[in-house]
């Protein structure tokens, strides 16, 4: 007998604050105007800058930037570094600023911190992705003096002889930071030890992961459980959606990472009956409810029709 699937959509997953934030500031900059720029990918997610680019969203790079006058430009929610600010401010462009607050909390912070740091020769350490948009406007806030690590590999670059000061990309993984966290504390104390000082240089690490996202692996490693199979959506350039769909792999070896509808295959649902959706905070709702309804239309054999 043919059965219909049992779909849930995770109501915890889609949009962060500030994803949603600066989509919202977009579309309604995009009422007064027949065109806006957007320096960067507003969210990682390719179908939705495909829907927002029908209604007159441009996305542009610094080089594209420094040639722009005379018009509007958007900031997205990862935020930028104050060299952003300077070229606006030459070339006569108007800024919607939709930086995250989180993030503009953290750019002061890291601010602070390296002019703080620069009387007594410290070192401001970023864990996070090299490149990436947040860390690129968290690294000019140290004039790009910032050390950029993700691995344990990367703490070659550091000198553990002088103070450290550790900050997050916020997106990042909680778990993945404290064993950072503890590694460099090692390396300070084996510095300590191998040239005889009488203590190891100031270590001062700032947990600095946004909640609203590291929340979101406890929750999801639940709603992994409670079904059959999990389709996670999300953008392939997301290092967010990479992160939390290995959560969901963790726990349900039936979970497949999907940009869209179209790339579900019918087969992994044969002999299961309940199905759950969820996404990368740079995944739109609207999309995760195209999955949803493209699922529920497909008929396959249950296991409770058998």
């Amino acid at each position: 007998m043919m059965g219909k699937l049992k779909v849930t959509i995770d109501q915890d997953s889609g949009y962060c604050f500030g994803v949603e934030y600066a989509i919202r500031m977009a579309e309604d900059a995009m009422e007064e105007s027949d065109k806006l720029y957007c320096l960067g990918d507003i969210v990682h997610n390719d179908m939705e800058v495909k829907r927002l680019y029908n209604k007159g969203l441009r996305v542009i790079n610094y080089d594209d930037l420094k040639e722009l006058h005379d018009c509007k430009v958007l900031i997205r929610a990862h935020g930028e570094p104050p060299e952003t600010y300077r070229i606006a401010m030459e070339n006569n462009i108007e800024l919607i600023d939709a930086s995250c607050p989180v993030v503009l909390k953290l750019q002061n912070r890291v601010k602070n911190a390296h002019d703080k740091m620069c009387t007594d020769k410290g070192q401001i350490v970023i864990y996070g992705k090299k490149g990436h948009a947040e860390v690129t406007g968290l690294d000019g806030q140290t004039n790009g003096n910032a050390i950029i690590v993700m691995d344990e590999s990367d703490l070659e670059k550091i000198d553990f002889k002088r103070p450290v000061t550790l900050f997050s990309q916020t997106t990042k993984s909680t778990s993945g930071f404290y064993d950072l966290k503890e590694k460099i504390e090692n390396r300070l104390k084996q510095a300590q030890a191998d040239f005889k000082e009488e203590k190891s240089a100031t270590f001062n690490a700032n947990d600095s992961i946004c909640r609203q996202v590291s929340n979101r692996e406890p929750k999801l490693k639940e709603f992994s459980k409670l079904h059959d199979v999990v389709l996670f959506v999300s953008g392939k350039k997301s290092s967010n959606g990479k992160a939390l769909y290995q959560v969901c792999k963790a726990q349900n070896p039936n979970s497949y990472f999907v940009e869209n509808e179209e790339e579900v295959d019918s087969l992994w649902f044969e002999g299961q009956n309940s199905v759950g959706i969820c996404g990368a905070t740079s995944t739109p709702m609207w999309l995760m409810e195209k999955v949803k309804n493209y699922v529920e239309n497909i008929e396959h054999e249950s296991l409770l029709s058998c």
